[in-house]
């Protein structure tokens, strides 16, 4: 196992991590058998950003007596109420939920401490305003939190984060499907350090976040690596073939900032698969080429969340639309994380009049009035 530094944050965290997401449904065994996976592997770092307490008491009981083994990424602002999963904002809940996490854990503090899911400007300023960064910078200045983070699936609010000062390392969603463009326009960015001169170009908006990262020494820790699974197979792929293991982790691992990509792993083969990367041969890595040569018909008709179809004058979040739903369609059943993602969203794609004008502006001719009712019919709203 490699390791990498964090940022500024002084901690040297394992470049495959543990995300613990999919450990939600697991007996405490099938927990253990994870742990112990990783742990063997070298893996020294874990996120729990899940508020459902057998997860928290499987994965807390599975390292009980090792703590100094794992840099633990525990998220503030997740909480469980009612047999369900909640974001919250204030103060009591927040701290409620957080002393529950390190009574689970048998630690009296957290190494990286993440302000939970802030995908919308409104909620960043509900974070600064409300009491939640004071909250946080308290728990700082206690031990309780050593370094504070954010998690966000939007650049625009990681940009704000890291350029407010106080966040030292972002959870972000990377990968080619997020990242890359199929027809770039010329002000797109070519990517860098691979002999492929005609891949596909980035969205500049997240290429200047990598390079603010890096410039401002915030490091990135990377969650959805594989696109719920769909870069993996080339049904679902917006590339038209299916990336491999290696390959979707060289690509995160390659970005300006990137330190570790946090794996939702359910068994010890899927830790192991995620390990050949280690020894994996350059070529074995090369996502390029496979991207590359592609046939071009095979981009068109897949959302890559590019946000080209913006802005909706409904205000409907097209992108993030498309994404969980297909992230929810990757399992036998929907997680409820993902469910309550798409219900904490401000508007659903029942609010979609599929006037088309979205369709209109879409680089890769995606049906969005169409898609837009199968979510519908999925998700509910």
């Amino acid at each position: 196992m490699r390791y990498r530094p964090l940022g500024n944050t002084g901690l040297k965290v394992s470049e495959i991590a543990l995300g613990g997401e999919w450990l939600e449904r697991k007996s405490e065994a099938e927990v253990f058998a994870v742990v112990d996976a990783c742990r063997r592997a070298g893996i020294n770092m874990l996120d729990c950003f899940m508020s459902e307490p057998n997860v928290r008491s499987n994965l807390g009981n599975a390292n009980k007596g090792e703590r100094e083994k794992w840099i633990i990424q525990g998220h503030l602002g997740s909480a469980w109420r009612n047999g369900r999963y909640l974001r919250v904002r204030d103060v009591p809940s927040i701290e409620e939920a957080f002393e529950d996490l390190l009574t689970r854990f048998h630690t009296d503090y957290v190494d990286l401490g993440m302000i939970h899911f802030v995908d919308r400007e409104n909620d960043w300023e509900t974070v600064l305003t409300g009491g939640f960064m004071d909250y946080m910078v308290e728990q700082k200045r206690l031990g309780r939190v050593r370094h504070i983070g954010l998690s966000t699936h939007s650049a625009a609010i990681a940009r704000k984060a890291v350029e407010h000062g106080v966040v030292e390392v972002l959870l972000y969603s990377v990968n080619p499907g997020y990242d890359l463009l199929v027809d770039p326009p010329a002000e797109s960015i070519a990517i860098p350090d691979h002999n492929a001169p005609t891949l596909l170009g980035m969205d500049p908006e997240r290429a200047a976040l990598y390079d603010l990262c890096e410039e401002r020494g915030v490091g990135i820790n990377v969650m959805k690596c594989f696109g719920g699974g769909r870069l993996l197979d080339a049904e679902r792929s917006p590339f038209g073939v299916a990336l491999t293991v290696s390959q979707c982790i060289h690509y995160c691992l390659t970005r300006p900032a990137v330190a570790s990509v946090m794996l939702g792993f359910e068994t010890p083969a899927q830790v192991e698969d995620a390990l050949r990367y280690e020894t994996a041969a350059e070529e074995e890595k090369d996502y390029a080429r496979t991207i590359v040569g592609a046939a071009r018909s095979t981009y068109f008709g897949h959302c890559t969340y590019c946000g080209h179809c913006q802005p909706c004058h409904k205000g409907v979040d097209i992108a993030m639309i498309h994404k969980l739903y297909d992230l929810a369609i990757q399992h036998d059943e929907t997680p409820g994380t993902v469910r309550e993602h798409y219900e904490a969203l401000e508007k659903h794609a029942s609010d979609c009049i599929h006037c088309g004008l979205c369709e209109t502006r879409c680089p890769f001719h995606v049906r969005v009035a169409e898609r837009m009712k199968t979510v519908e019919a999925y998700f509910g709203k």
